[in-house]
């Protein structure tokens, strides 16, 4: 994606290259903040689509190049309403709320266990059913698990925060990030998990090692309390498990066939939606809203904003960062730069503006992006949306979150997750290629 001449509107008229830079720079700008501050409650689209809209009504961005950005965005926009269906309907077939009494049951009564276990029930969750699994549903279930257990909450509930970014390396369906790397990179979902396989082990590992230092003293703490799950057995949700499994089977089969996994998604979501209706748990309207159609016009109105910034001279100003090689300092260095900007402007924009110019060095560097725009995001909350998500739903539990210590665990973290993660990356790409 290279800069533009002056655009010129429907009309005719045409904006000056500055003045179009301006805008487009402004927006995103106002776009983000939106996102994150969400006045009066009001989703995110509020502010994203009428940016796009004016960006396209000045001719800042030029239709084509806009209609070029929905079409690129539209399965996967149609994936994340599918997943976000599919994780809904498994929390109303009780999944979470087993996971919650096999955290407790896990935990046998110490804290660091609860904590290892957390983390391996929210790296797998991430990595299935999406990073937006494990902020909406399982972070309240952590909540009321640590709440009865008498545990201090503060590792526990920070860690869905940072798994939910970190985590979300594995598989393409586990992040929105992904599923575009995804797309870009021409590589099959199994040989997607194979590259990425092992700096996932490596990250989550890194940042279960630091977490365990950084919290020491939350976690030299008395015994729980006695378990109470095992008065108050709680069913294993098999219909939903299944339907989950044979849904991952259904992205390496649409892979290999070449078919959008948005198909998969949408299979898996329509059996546990026929299920739940026929039994009364839920409604077509549930379902619905399940599906987040404001945040879906949010992502799309975002994409098209982004277009304009890179159409207006972002590309041209970072195009000389992004090394065009698979080595080992080359791909450190994209996942660096990719950290910062996801910092700056949000992991999702950072994305959509690095991957154009990431793909003239083939798969290696759009995988080391994604480690970048995943793992980078723990430092501030607004990295990723994930985390704005997070901060939310911990508010609504009255727990407060420390900025000064957020950042400070971010500032471990990262480089302790990142820098590893690179070169389990580099390892895959030499053994295995691409």
């Amino acid at each position: 994606m290279g800069r533009t001449n002056p655009a010129c509107t429907p009309e005719g008229r045409t904006l000056s290259p500055a003045l179009a830079t301006t805008l487009s720079a402004v927006l995103l700008v106002a776009v983000l903040a939106g996102a994150v501050i969400r006045p009066f409650g009001l989703p995110e689209a509020t502010v994203a689509v009428p940016a796009a809209a004016l960006l396209m009504a000045t001719g800042a961005v030029p239709l084509d190049h806009a209609r070029a950005e929905a079409e690129l965005l539209g399965p996967v926009v149609g994936f994340l309403a599918a997943v976000l269906v599919l994780a809904k309907l498994c929390d109303d077939e009780g999944l979470f709320q087993a996971c919650g009494a096999w955290l407790a049951r896990t935990s046998k009564g110490r804290p660091q266990r609860l904590l290892a276990a957390n983390f391996l029930l929210a790296s797998v969750v991430t990595a299935v059913l999406s990073l937006d699994a494990t902020v909406v549903l399982l972070t309240p279930v952590v909540f009321a698990t640590v709440a009865r257990l008498g545990a201090r909450p503060k590792p526990h509930v920070y860690a869905c925060a940072h798994l939910s970014n970190t985590a979300s390396l594995l598989l393409p369906v586990s992040n929105l990030t992904n599923l575009l790397a995804f797309t870009a990179s021409g590589l099959s979902f199994t040989r997607f998990a194979l590259l990425m396989g092992p700096a996932w082990v490596v990250a989550v590992g890194a940042e279960y090692l630091v977490f365990r230092r950084f919290f020491a003293a939350d976690l030299k703490t008395d015994p729980l309390r006695a378990d109470t799950t095992e008065a108050e057995p709680v069913d294993v949700p098999v219909f939903a498990l299944v339907t989950v499994a044979c849904t991952l089977a259904g992205f390496v089969v649409t892979s290999a066939l070449g078919v959008e996994p948005a198909w998969a998604a949408l299979a898996g979501a329509l059996v546990l939606a026929v299920r739940a209706l026929a039994h009364g748990r839920t409604t077509p309207l549930a379902v619905v809203r399940a599906a987040s159609v404001p945040f879906l016009a949010f992502v799309l109105a975002l994409g098209i904003v982004v277009r304009a910034v890179v159409d207006n001279g972002l590309s041209d100003a970072l195009g000389h960062l992004v090394p065009d090689s698979a080595g080992l300092p080359a791909l450190l260095g994209i996942a660096v730069l990719a950290a910062v900007l996801a910092n700056l402007i949000n992991n999702l924009p950072a994305v959509l503006v690095l991957l154009p110019l990431a793909a003239a060095g083939g798969p290696g560097p759009l995988l080391a992006v994604l480690l970048g725009v995943n793992i980078g995001p723990n430092l501030t909350y607004a990295g990723s949306l994930a985390t704005l998500l997070w901060r939310r739903i911990v508010h609504q539990h009255d727990h407060e979150v420390e900025l000064g210590e957020f950042t400070r665990l971010g500032l471990l973290t990262v480089p302790a997750t990142l820098v590893p993660a690179v070169a389990a990356l580099w390892v895959s790409l030499t053994v295995f290629g691409t």
